[in-house]
């Protein structure tokens, strides 16, 4: 299965080839449309000239890498606070596996070891975590034994909740769909207390 939720076929190839691009997308999709936070990974390696790794992010200079999230187009709405973070998570990559994201999914026994893992990258909490699981599961086949209950209800066949059940335009309006009933709901529910 091919990744599509850059929807542009240039940033979802680098997103299907590269586990560093796709923990970064995720970490880039908050508060900013989904296919402009996996374009990110795209724009940063292409600003960087070459594929990313988590050891050339990590050892940039702070400054120099916030200021290439900010160039126009920016990479997220807040380039400097979302700069920082990327450098976080490519530093604790390097630093608990050796530059190799694959890994963090690789060496987990089940789908609860991997969720921790998840949840212990920085930026990534619960929902996320769960969120990112799930498209693993769903679309790389990365399935430790559990991983569905380990995602939550992100992990349930035929849902169309996340990222991870977008795999092409169509899949993508009923997420968005989903997502805005979800929080019609929840508008309703706040006024009826």
């Amino acid at each position: 299965m091919r990744i599509q939720l850059a929807q542009r076929t240039e940033a979802d190839d680098l997103l299907g080839r590269s586990p560093l691009a796709l923990l970064i997308g995720m970490l880039l999709d908050q508060q900013i449309p989904m296919e402009w936070a996996f374009t990110g990974p795209y724009t940063i390696a292409e600003r960087l000239g070459g594929d990313l790794t988590a050891e050339e992010i990590a050892a940039r200079d702070p400054e120099e890498f916030a200021a290439l999230l900010a160039e126009k187009p920016a990479v997220h709405r807040y380039p400097s606070s979302m700069a920082a973070r990327v450098q976080s998570l490519a530093a604790y990559l390097v630093e608990q596996y050796g530059g190799d994201p694959e890994r963090i999914w690789a060496e987990a026994a089940d789908g609860k070891e991997l969720l921790k893992r998840l949840q212990a990258l920085p930026g990534y909490g619960k929902q996320k975590a769960q969120i990112f699981l799930a498209l693993l599961g769903k679309q790389l086949g990365v399935r430790p034994p559990g991983w569905r209950e380990a995602a939550g209800p992100y992990g349930e066949e035929g849902s169309f909740r996340s990222v991870a059940d977008v795999v092409d335009a169509d899949t993508l309006g009923r997420v968005r769909a989903a997502k805005q009933e979800a929080k019609q709901e929840a508008k309703r529910a706040a006024r009826a207390k």
